[in-house]
């Protein structure tokens, strides 16, 4: 059974979020090292329940149309095929799927409530 196993915080102001999310929950940051603006979220140890995270530079304004929330994602075996069923079932693509080099493939969908979700398929050879 595919599981949330990443959330992602969209910021205008990455390092305001940071001193926030520092401050508040005593999370730890590490910036990646990949192509694009990105930081890994540590919320806790390893040996406790939860999952950890990445925050991202927001694309765009908060009009309407930029991610304003916290986006799941959700570990898929196959990205295609789930694409597909998300779409067979009132979902629609709102970023098609892209590599993270080294990490996998990623596409993020709305579903027929309006909520934006991610689905990754690991694949450490994405280019």
């Amino acid at each position: 059974m595919p599981r949330v196993v990443h959330f992602e915080i969209h910021a205008a102001d990455p390092e305001r979020a940071v001193n926030f999310y520092k401050t508040l929950f005593d999370w730890q940051f590490q910036k990646w090292e990949g192509p694009m603006d990105y930081w890994m979220v540590i919320t806790g140890p390893d040996d406790q329940p939860g999952i950890n995270g990445g925050m991202i530079r927001r694309q765009g304004e908060i009009d309407g149309q930029a991610v304003i929330a916290y986006v799941c994602t959700v570990d898929v075996a196959d990205v295609d095929a789930s694409t597909n069923t998300a779409t067979a079932n009132g979902a629609q693509v709102v970023v098609p799927k892209m590599p993270i080099p080294g990490v996998g493939w990623l596409v993020y969908c709305k579903d027929t409530e309006g909520n934006i979700f991610g689905m990754m398929q690991a694949d450490a050879n994405a280019q």
